[in-house]
């Protein structure tokens, strides 16, 4: 069945879209009095209250992500502690993964506010690297009105300012990640080919993806920025720090280059529970958690294939949610195995207040079991279906940009002819 499943697209060169502090901005978003006052964001998946996002006003007064809130209290009286809603974060980081992916087919998504765009063969339809940036910083200011405006996404009346997001271009995701964590508020800076090393030398070593440990070794060693570490010979950092010390020496004298990968996009399988009133009992919430699971586990989509990644999100009281997410190591088809992990979170992390509506969503999924190769070939034709009208969509898109079809078949209409003119023909691609 593995025959049927494509492989992600990927792209060597990469744009990185960055907006720090995005669950805050979220928060300003539908409360805008946060703005202009000293506010952080709970961690909403930490056993104890700590601090997890905070704004430029309360950092000035010395209250740091991970601090607790009695610390954080003493720091800044007026501090404005916003409970956290990961659900609505989550959804508006959907929204503006989905702006990107009309740009470019090639998105990955790395962390809250943090994607990468591919954007191999787009210069026949964008132009250079500048016209490239403006596209996906246009799409990127249009979705934000809809992310961020909780009233509209057509809504002109508010704009988020152009500081929201933060763009970088080079070829491998490091070089652009630099150069987004480089970029003033709004703008851009591009790295062309060729240019990554002298672009990487002045900057500092902690733009590596270093533990505290490894960065204070380093500084110890004089080594204040990636010229500096580049310069030196590869083998003496891997002997110092083993394989970890290679990796960062190669992205360090860019001699290497991570590229995107593009993810294939699921159809997920959603089922849901209301409660009549809300719930608060743990016990009863792992119970509908189970029940739900072997909803979704009936579900005819499901037939033929094993959960890979499955999510837990429920709604609160007073607009509150929680959310769990896993990543099964084992794909897996039994209920108790994929509920394992959303108990666990549920008891380390339980919802911070009673619960009136539980989702379970099965996200991400690989090739049948043993017991279920019965099914294969429904389940491969599943597969080939979805491909199928994700082409025709793509066809579509292209045909609607370029105002004509670009995309043909060859047909054989001569075969005993020897010029290929005359022994092929094109007609427009209909998938």
């Amino acid at each position: 069945m593995d025959r049927y499943l494509s492989p992600p697209p990927t792209s060597s060169v990469a744009v990185c879209v960055w907006i720090p502090l995005f669950a805050l901005r979220c928060e300003e978003a539908r409360r805008p009095e946060l703005a202009s006052q000293p506010s952080a964001l709970l961690a909403p998946d930490a056993s104890r209250r700590v601090v997890w996002q905070v704004s430029p006003l309360a950092r000035h007064a010395g209250v740091r992500p991970g601090m607790t809130v009695s610390q954080a209290i003493g720091l800044c009286p007026a501090l404005r502690l916003c409970e956290p809603d990961p659900v609505h974060y989550d959804e508006r980081f959907a929204l503006l993964l989905a702006a990107l992916a009309r740009v470019s087919p090639v998105v990955e998504p790395a962390e809250l506010g943090l994607a990468y765009v591919g954007t191999d063969g787009l210069e026949g339809l964008y132009g250079g690297p500048e016209q490239i940036v403006e596209a996906i910083k246009r799409g990127m200011r249009n979705a934000e009105r809809g992310a961020f405006d909780p009233a509209s996404s057509s809504s002109s009346a508010f704009r988020v300012p152009r500081s929201a997001f933060r763009v970088g271009w080079g070829q491998g995701k490091f070089v652009a990640w630099v150069a987004a964590t480089r970029a003033k508020p709004g703008c851009a800076i591009i790295v062309h080919a060729g240019e990554e090393g002298k672009f990487l030398a002045a900057q500092p070593v902690a733009v590596l993806p270093l533990d505290p440990d490894a960065h204070r070794r380093l500084r110890q060693l004089g080594l204040r920025t990636l010229g500096q570490l580049a310069a030196l010979p590869e083998e003496a950092i891997v002997s110092q720090f083993g394989r970890a010390g290679r990796r960062w020496w190669r992205l360090a004298a860019g001699a290497t280059a991570e590229p995107v990968v593009g993810r294939v996009l699921p159809e997920p399988i959603s089922v849901s529970l209301t409660f009549f009133t809300p719930v608060a009992d743990r016990e009863m919430l792992v119970l509908a958690l189970e029940r739900l699971i072997e909803r979704a586990l009936r579900h005819p989509r499901r037939t033929g294939w094993r959960v890979q990644a499955v999510r837990a999100r429920a709604e609160l009281e007073r607009a509150a949610s929680w959310l769990a997410a896993a990543t099964l190591k084992d794909p897996s088809a039994d209920r108790d195995h994929i509920a394992a992990p959303l108990k666990t979170r549920l008891a380390q992390a339980p919802p911070a207040g009673a619960v009136e509506r539980l989702v379970v969503e099965f996200t991400a999924f690989a090739p049948g079991t043993a017991e279920l190769q019965l099914f294969a070939r429904d389940a491969g034709a599943a597969a080939r279906a979805g491909q199928r009208r994700a082409l025709r969509s793509a066809v579509q898109e292209i045909t609607l940009r370029l105002k004509r079809p670009m995309l043909h078949h060859v047909i054989e209409v001569q075969p005993w002819s020897r010029l290929p003119e005359r022994r092929y023909a094109l007609i427009d691609y209909e998938p």
